[in-house]
């Protein structure tokens, strides 16, 4: 994989191959249950109806699943792994799929490839390669089974800066009792916007709404949304309902609609006591304007658990903001969500060799 792939993406892949060089990684119908219990249930026509479809004989593989290969070739016992870059011309040149393999080199030599697992839930470097639409490829991720981690992650920013968390770590590294101390908020009856009310979006709107808190959301796909949520906008409805929120929580994928968005006019439409928190995309907000928010205090503060550029470089303006807390792109790191997506790698390698439907599969047009 290219440096050009985010370091979230890179950790996803050693969770995952950790996850599958555990004892019993072998796919058990719980598992199964489980990625139902995500949300995650066939879509689209069975594989086996797409023009050349056939069981899978070879199978490319990222290199981060070197040690797991005993493992998954358990779910598709027909066909050949190949890890790269040891694949020769002739291996790329007959390859059915990839499992963590997207790039211009692959794609140019692979042309019979009929599909394409992701290992993160961001696809957006992979459908940008012309490639990827103009021979069809099927495309699936990792969507939504990061999403309750993530969703707690959220969860644990929004308490952090709302009491001031990082505050108080200061104080007690000074050994320091401070008896002027920043006022504390309440969680319970404040709104939260989410930006985004997909697999993610819709975790993190069900936890806060269990705290007591007001779900407001804007959605690309329409209107609809759980009974917790208690309006549902259009994007372009973004400014009108930030103005309502204390907290603004960006899920949302980055496609170019969603680039920039959270942008100088958004930060001077949030209220001056309201927070910015995005587990997304870093690309989705313009870094400069974000720190310009936060250094003339025209926002409360901001979470980040991604930024731009990743790795965030040492002399980036953003370290030094204040009221803002940076985690470096680990909101899904747990094995909980490990496991969830070794569950989700098997049961898409058998899905395809049955020629059945797929799961999590990706819309290569929108970007996600």
């Amino acid at each position: 994989m290219k440096p050009a792939t985010t370091r979230g993406a890179t950790r996803l892949l050693r969770a995952l191959t950790v996850a599958l060089a555990l004892p019993g990684a072998a796919l058990a119908e719980p598992q199964v249950a489980s990625l139902e219990a995500l949300g995650l249930t066939p879509s689209g026509p069975p594989v086996r109806e797409r023009a050349g479809w056939h069981a899978p004989k070879l199978i490319l593989v990222a290199p981060y699943l070197h040690d797991s290969l005993a493992q998954i070739r358990d779910a598709a016992p027909g066909a050949k792994f190949v890890e790269l870059p040891e694949a020769s011309a002739r291996d790329l040149a007959a390859a059915d799929a990839t499992l963590g393999v997207c790039t211009p080199e692959v794609l140019g030599k692979a042309t019979h490839l009929q599909w394409i697992q992701w290992l993160g839930a961001g696809v957006e470097g992979c459908v940008q390669q012309p490639l990827v639409r103009a021979h069809q490829v099927l495309l699936t991720n990792m969507q939504r089974t990061a999403a309750p981690s993530m969703a707690e992650h959220v969860l644990a920013l929004m308490l952090a800066l709302s009491r001031h968390l990082d505050y108080f770590l200061r104080e007690q590294a000074q050994a320091h009792w401070s008896e002027d101390t920043p006022r504390l908020m309440d969680l319970e009856g404040r709104t939260v916007l989410v930006v985004g009310l997909g697999g993610i979006g819709t975790e993190v709107a069900r936890r806060a709404h269990a705290l007591g808190m007001r779900v407001i959301a804007t959605r690309a796909s329409g209107r609809t949304g759980p009974d917790y949520v208690s309006y549902v906008g259009l994007p372009d409805e973004l400014l009108k309902l930030t103005r309502e929120a204390d907290f603004v929580v960006n899920c949302a994928p980055l496609t170019p609609q969603t680039t920039g968005i959270f942008n100088q006019e958004f930060f001077a439409a949030m209220k001056p006591a309201a927070y910015f928190l995005n587990v997304g995309r870093g690309g989705s907000a313009v870094t400069q304007d974000l720190v310009a928010a936060l250094e003339s205090h025209r926002i409360a503060g901001a979470g980040l658990d991604v930024v731009d550029p990743e790795p965030l470089p040492s002399g980036s303006a953003l370290w030094h903001a204040p009221n803002l807390i940076i985690t470096p792109h680990v909101s899904a790191d747990t094995s909980v969500t490990a496991e969830e997506r070794v569950a989700l790698l098997r049961e898409n390698l058998r899905r395809f060799g049955a020629g059945e439907p797929m799961l999590a599969v990706a819309d290569v047009t929108r970007g996600y």
